[in-house]
């Protein structure tokens, strides 16, 4: 395999010859950021993880520290090259893949955030958009950026900051302040703050990006009042993004291949041709579907999002997304004591032949699609004097489950037909819900051999860059599972669970 330095037109990355070639790839997400290794073959050789604090300064509104995030990151590549890389083995270059939506507003005098990160999961925004939707502007965003005007995107998260924190508003006017998803806010600085760029998919997510043109949008800015002066140059997923050392801590690479995390999974998981999709099951969770390269208008409860960008071409995408799966599991463990970790929620399921009538509809942060409502409450009915933990870390399972089923009956009812999902995140190594998952979607789940399928997208998409492998089909060949998992529950039985669940989703409705 030959990586191509794209500083030095037509040179070769220099390597030792009796060592490895790695690509270091950043996750930033939700709850942590993780420096993983990847070997040429595009095999995961080593992880470091290091947490961040979420803060919730009101009810509803969540926000990250940039400036822990950005220390975090450094110390997690440090720490994953001096246990893994040895002086014969070769760094080639660095790709990232990132929690999408979360917003930044810094100073790029001081290279200070201006306020915390909005997270996508905030919900501060919700009185922007309800004002913008009564104005009949949701049409016109809409056809625009393929999404809805919901906070769960970019654009209110960024104008509550210009709104709200001092003087904001007026640096941004003389040109002093920048805005980024944190992808954007971690090449600004591993750069040494000489590039301000993010990609595609991540600019897809922003409602401030047309998906047609494939570039930001006047109308769109003037309707958020963001200035374009703040906004970072949009590239392809398999784009150079600029050069770095991590301040010192490694020989300079490039930084090569940037994708959201969700889109990162969809590549990951080689789901190149129309009618593939993936489920991530992360913290919230992201079901997506490739639709080929023509953008199509999505039905109501799906959006419509650059799936990926890479070897000249724009493939487009279905999606739907979930705001609690992972954050579930979480708050059974941390704030209930039900469980002491994530793994024990396998051996409670099954420990009874069904949640006995019990339903966990875990709306902490609203719904997302198909239902849209962000006034809704979690909700945990059913119950009665005989039910016990295992039935309700149970129903938590199913609830994840059934949120993937909601959206994938949207997506058949679109004309889209699923070809095969592709599952991939944490909670898949759960035999109980991957099994549930298979009988409600009636569908042969392929679950990825590759637990970090987001990174390695990125990982592809920096391959792309370095051309180290010249088209998909190519890239395609480094993928290789038989882990399938067939439905064995009765139709009937899948309609009646589902039907009962989507009563007691109705209960949590505000709207």
């Amino acid at each position: 395999m030959t990586y191509t330095n794209t500083k030095d037109t037509g040179s070769e990355i220099p390597v030792r010859s009796d060592g490895a070639l790695f690509t270091i790839v950043i996750d930033q997400s939700t709850s942590a950021t993780k420096a993983m290794l990847f070997d040429e073959k595009g095999r995961l050789v080593a992880r470091v993880s290091k947490d961040h604090q979420q803060y919730y300064p009101q009810p509803g509104w969540v926000e990250h520290d940039p400036v822990e995030i950005l220390a975090n990151t450094y110390t997690a590549v440090k720490e994953l090259v001096d246990k893994n890389v040895s002086t014969k083995d070769s760094l080639v270059s660095l790709a990232i893949t990132n929690q999408r939506e979360t917003v930044v507003v810094w100073d790029k005098r001081s290279g200070q955030p201006v306020y915390n990160a909005v997270v996508w999961q905030c919900n501060r925004g919700a009185e922007i958009c309800e004002q913008l939707i009564a104005a009949g502007h949701e049409p016109m965003v809409t056809e625009k950026t393929g999404l809805i005007i919901n906070p769960y995107f970019s654009a209110s998260g960024v104008k509550w900051i210009l709104d709200n924190v001092d003087h904001a508003r007026e640096d941004a006017a003389a040109g002093h302040l920048l805005l980024g998803t944190m992808d954007s806010w971690l090449i600004w600085n591993l750069t040494g703050r000489k590039v301000h760029a993010t990609d595609y998919t991540n600019a897809s997510r922003t409602l401030l990006f047309n998906i047609h043109s494939l570039s930001w949008d006047k109308d769109l800015l003037q309707l958020f009042t963001v200035p374009a002066s703040m906004l970072p140059e949009v590239k392809p997923c398999d784009g150079l993004y600029g050069y770095t050392t991590f301040d010192g801590r490694i020989p300079e690479i490039p930084i090569a291949g940037v994708l959201g995390d969700s889109h990162g999974a969809l590549a990951g998981q080689m789901c190149f041709s129309p009618g593939m999709g993936k489920a991530t099951y992360g913290t919230g969770s992201s079901m997506m579907i490739n639709i080929g390269e023509k953008a199509l208008p999505a039905p109501e409860g799906l959006v419509t999002s650059v799936g990926f960008a890479a070897c000249g071409k724009v493939y487009y995408a279905f999606e739907g997304n979930i705001h609690c799966t992972g954050a579930t599991i979480k708050w059974l463990q941390d704030d209930l004591k039900l469980i002491q970790s994530a793994s024990e929620t396998e051996e409670l399921a099954t420990s009874v032949k069904s949640t006995d009538g019990v339903y966990f509809v875990p709306a902490f942060a609203g719904l997302g699609a198909p239902w849209w409502d962000n006034e809704a409450k979690a909700l945990i009915c059913g119950m009665n004097r005989g039910t016990n933990k295992a039935h309700i870390v149970r129903a938590a399972l199913e609830s994840i489950a059934y949120q993937v089923k909601d959206l994938m009956d949207l997506i058949h009812s679109s004309g889209v037909e699923l070809s095969e999902l592709r599952v991939d995140g944490g909670p898949v190594k759960n035999n109980f819900l991957m099994q549930f998952q298979a009988d409600m979607l009636q569908a042969r789940i392929n679950r990825s051999p590759v637990q970090e399928a987001s990174a390695l997208g990125a990982f592809l998409m920096g391959g792309f860059a370095l051309n180290a492998w010249n088209d998909l089909s190519e890239a395609e060949k480094l993928r290789s599972t038989n882990d399938y998992i067939v439905p064995e529950m009765d139709v009937e039985k899948v309609k009646h669970l589902h039907t009962e669940w989507q009563k007691a989703v109705k209960r949590t409705l505000m709207k």
